[in-house]
């Protein structure tokens, strides 16, 4: 795997981060979750910024996002007791299938 594809997989990592830690927030009113969030938000975006120098804008901000929304999911079904019903356990297989897709076709593996 090259830098850009490692950089990547961490910048979606970080997008679970910050997007879990959104709910701490309370709306951006508390001020720790808060710088918290915001500092991984832009280290995400920064290496997700780096990342777009080699691969394809498209895939790397599909893989970006799919990572984020895969992470967000499952820790949202973990932590806050959100739905883990079959067909959404289904439809995030699919963000897998879809992530894994992206990457073994990117013209930059």
């Amino acid at each position: 795997m090259t830098a850009a594809w490692v950089m990547l997989v961490v910048a979606g990592l970080l997008e679970v981060v910050w997007a879990i830690s959104l709910k701490y927030t309370q709306g951006f009113t508390k001020l720790v979750p808060s710088l918290f969030t915001l500092v991984t938000m832009g280290l995400s975006f920064y290496l997700l910024a780096r990342a777009v120098m080699t691969l394809p804008v498209g895939t790397a901000y599909a893989v970006w996002v799919g990572i984020g929304a895969l992470g967000a999911a499952v820790l949202g079904i973990f932590l806050f007791n959100e739905s883990a019903s079959l067909l959404r356990l289904g439809f995030l297989a699919l963000l897998i299938v879809a992530i894994v897709g992206l990457k073994m076709t990117s013209a930059t593996s």
